[in-house]
C-alpha cells in the first residue's frame, strides 16, 4: 500500500469513527480559531505520543536452500545409485549413477545439452576444461574452446580416477551435470532401479545458500519486491533481520511447504552468517514479518481521536483538552499502524491531551 493510498483508506476510517462519537466531535466554526468551548469535553481523553510507526505483516515460514531446480536425464538409462538427500555436492562429486555410471557435478551456467569429443567447439567445451583444470586434470591442457587432443588426454585421466573403465576421452550425454555452484540435494526424486530419462526428474537441487521461504497472498505483491526488510523469528526464538531475494515459481516451491498456487512464495535471505542457521530445525515454523514502510520519532494518536471536519475546508483535527476547555485544531495525518495513526500540525506537542470518541 503506498502512503497516499494509506492515508485515503485511514481518513475514511477516522472520519467513521468520528462521525460515530456523534456531532459534538464534528464541531462547529472554524477549527483554526483559537476559542476555547467550557462544558464541551469528549467522552475520554488520551495522550499525543511520539513513536515508531510501521506497516507490516507477519505470515508462517519455513528454512530451506535458495534457487531449487531439477535435475533430468538428457538420456534413458536405470538409478543404480540414488541421490543422497541432505547432501551438499561440490566440484567433481558424484550426484548419482545411472547404469553403473557415475554423473559428476561440475560448475558453469551452460547447460551440458550434448556429447563432448575431439573436434568440438563451445561453451560447454570452455566450461569442461575449466573444471579438468580445477580438478588438477590440467597438465598439457590448454584451455580455451576447443576440446583437442589435450582435452581429450585430460578427460581420459580423469575418467580412469572415477573408475570408469570405458576411459575413452569422450564425455557421454548425462555423464556431467553443470551447476553454477556446490549444490545441496534437497531431493531424491528416483529411487534405486528406477527407470529414468529426459521427462523424469531424478533429483532436485538447491544452492547452499539458506534462504526462510514464506507465502503471501496475491494482493501482497508490494511486499515482495527486492530488498524489502523482513524480520524472521526462527524455531529457537531467536530473531534475525534479512531481505526479500525474490520470488520462487510455482513448480519450484512444491513439495517445499505447499504449492504457491493460491500465493506468491517468496525468498528470504536472513542476515548474518549461514552457519548461524545450521542449528534450527528445518522442519519447524519460523514466523516472517514484513516491513512495507515505516516512520521515525512521529506524534501519533489513536486512530479514533482523529476528528472529521466540517465546513468549506474539510479535513481532520484533534479536539485538545486541558482543563476543562477543549479547542480543535486542525492536523495533518500520515501513516497509521497497528491503531494508531501520525499527526503533525501547529499548536500540537507530545503530551497533550485529546479527545477519543467513543468505540
Amino acid at each position: 500500500m503506498t502512503r497516499r493510498t494509506a492515508r485515503v483508506a485511514v481518513g475514511a476510517v477516522a472520519a467513521a469513527a468520528a462521525i460515530g462519537a456523534g456531532t459534538l466531535l464534528l464541531g462547529g466554526g472554524d477549527p483554526d480559531a483559537p476559542a476555547e468551548r467550557k462544558g464541551d469535553l469528549p467522552p475520554a481523553t488520551t495522550g499525543i505520543t511520539r513513536t515508531d510507526l510501521v506497516q507490516s505483516k507477519t505470515v508462517d515460514g519455513h528454512l530451506d536452500y535458495a534457487r531449487r531446480r531439477t535435475v533430468k536425464s538428457p538420456v534413458e538409462g536405470t538409478v543404480t545409485k540414488a541421490a543422497e538427500e541432505g547432501r551438499t555436492v561440490r566440484l567433481g562429486q558424484r550426484l548419482y549413477e545411472r547404469d553403473a555410471r557415475p554423473v559428476i557435478l561440475m560448475y558453469g551456467q551452460t547447460p551440458a545439452f550434448r556429447a563432448m569429443k575431439v573436434g568440438d567447439r563451445g561453451p560447454d567445451v570452455l566450461q569442461l576444461e575449466r573444471n579438468l583444470r580445477d580438478l588438477g586434470f590440467g597438465s598439457g591442457l590448454y584451455v580455451d574452446t576447443r576440446y583437442d587432443r589435450g582435452t581429450e588426454a585430460a578427460v581420459k585421466s580423469w575418467q580412469k580416477s572415477l573408475g570408469i573403465e570405458t576411459a575413452d576421452g569422450t564425455v557421454g550425454k548425462g555423464d556431467v551435470v553443470f551447476q553454477p555452484g556446490a549444490v545441496r540435494v534437497v531431493a531424491a526424486d528416483a529411487a534405486l532401479a528406477d527407470q529414468i530419462g529426459p521427462e523424469k526428474t531424478v533429483l532436485t537441487v538447491a544452492s547452499t545458500e539458506p534462504v526462510v521461504r514464506a507465502q503471501l497472498d496475491q494482493n501482497d505483491v508490494a511486499l515482495t519486491s527486492r530488498g524489502t526488510k523482513v524480520e524472521v523469528t526462527l524455531p529457537s526464538g531467536r530473531t534475525v533481520g534479512g531481505k526479500v531475494a525474490g520470488t520462487v515459481r510455482p513448480e519450484a516451491s512444491e513439495g517445499a511447504g505447499g504449492s504457491s498456487q493460491e500465493g506468491i512464495t517468496v525468498e528470504v535471505t536472513p542476515d548474518g552468517p549461514r552457519s548461524a542457521l545450521a542449528s534450527e530445525d528445518s522442519k519447524a515454523t519460523a514466523s516472517v514479518r514484513f516491513i512495507s514502510e515505516s516512520r521515525r520519532n512521529v506524534l501519533t494518536v489513536p486512530v479514533e481521536a482523529v476528528v472529521a471536519l466540517r465546513g468549506e475546508h474539510g479535513g481532520y483535527g484533534l479536539q485538545i483538552v486541558q482543563g476543562r476547555t477543549s479547542r480543535m485544531v486542525r492536523v495533518t495525518t500520515g501513516m497509521t499502524a497497528d491503531g494508531r495513526i501520525e499527526v503533525s500540525g501547529g499548536g500540537i506537542t507530545e503530551g497533550m491531551k485529546v479527545g477519543v470518541a467513543e468505540r
